[in-house]
């Protein structure tokens, strides 16, 4: 079995993703794909990851797992997504480092499922955005503690993938960059599907539709229509195309709550995560999406 591991990261949509695949799912099933609704394993899951801490999982608990998970599908692989696999929002990071409970998480994933083949799915996002989406339920005391003991132009997506892959280096992680998603939607949702890269899909667009004027997407869709035979490369042009003269700019602009933050800090994030970014292409077994 084929196991998609998808762990959010927090504030990158993932809801909303689990939703539209959801939408797919039938189609999905016929490719061999099952989308379990989040119900009927979250909670399960969870519980038989802390029990697994203390021993190995006997076969009879994993057989249990499947059955609770798959019901009456057939399936030849499964997409499993918690945005909280590797801890809550207030888990998510210890002054510079992102999510400390990864490694153990994925070592416990792997004990659960020890005849299948995993693979982790997760967003990224820049710390602009990613930090204040983290503190966004905090209290006043957790806000301070985080803020004045984490440098966002320090924070590092690639020292976190790097541990992952040392703590399970069989497990192959597919990426992509969270600002990307509304131009790489669909491909996203194939990629989960294990489809083809001209498959049609339900829900290619909704993210799109989040960021760009009404009378844009009527547009968009018009174009698309009279011209069917556009590869998936062409589209994502077209759309970014689209996107210069039809985007919603205050959806394109992160709601900072963080007063301290000049722009000039910002823009030194901002460049620090691009620089992130392209190391994270250069570790063996990691797959960064992009338009």
């Amino acid at each position: 079995m084929q196991v998609i591991i998808h762990a959010g990261a927090h504030g990158t949509e993932e809801d909303r993703l689990m939703k539209t695949l959801l939408r797919n799912r039938e189609a999905f099933l016929a490719r061999g794909t099952s989308v379990p609704g989040p119900a009927k394993y979250r909670a399960l899951l969870k519980e038989c990851m802390a029990a697994a801490k203390t021993g190995t999982p006997s076969d009879d608990a994993r057989d249990l797992l499947w059955d609770a998970i798959l019901e009456e599908e057939h399936a030849d692989r499964v997409v499993l997504s918690n945005p909280h696999f590797f801890g809550s929002q207030r888990d998510a990071l210890d002054g510079q480092r992102l999510y400390p409970e990864a490694e153990e998480r994925m070592r416990t994933l792997k004990a659960l499922f020890p005849h299948d083949d995993l693979t982790l799915f997760m967003a990224i996002r820049s710390p602009v955005g990613f930090l204040p989406k983290l503190l966004e339920k905090a209290g006043t005391g957790r806000r301070n503690t985080v803020l004045s003991t984490t440098n966002p132009r320090d924070l590092r997506w690639s020292a976190l993938i790097s541990r992952i892959r040392a703590s399970v280096p069989d497990v192959p992680i597919m990426l992509w960059c969270y600002e990307d998603t509304p131009l790489i939607w669909a491909q996203l949702l194939r990629e989960f599907g294990n489809l083809e890269a001209e498959s049609k899909v339900k829900g290619g667009m909704d993210m799109l539709a989040t960021i760009m004027k009404r009378e844009g997407m009527k547009r968009l869709r018009a174009y698309l229509h009279e011209r069917p035979q556009l590869t998936e490369p062409y589209k994502r042009r077209v759309f970014a195309a689209f996107l210069d003269k039809f985007a919603i700019e205050e959806e394109l602009e992160e709601e900072l709550d963080i007063p301290d933050w000049s722009p000039e800090f910002i823009e030194e994030i901002e460049q620090a995560y691009d620089d992130d970014t392209a190391q994270l292409s250069q570790i063996p077994g990691v797959t960064l999406l992009s338009p």
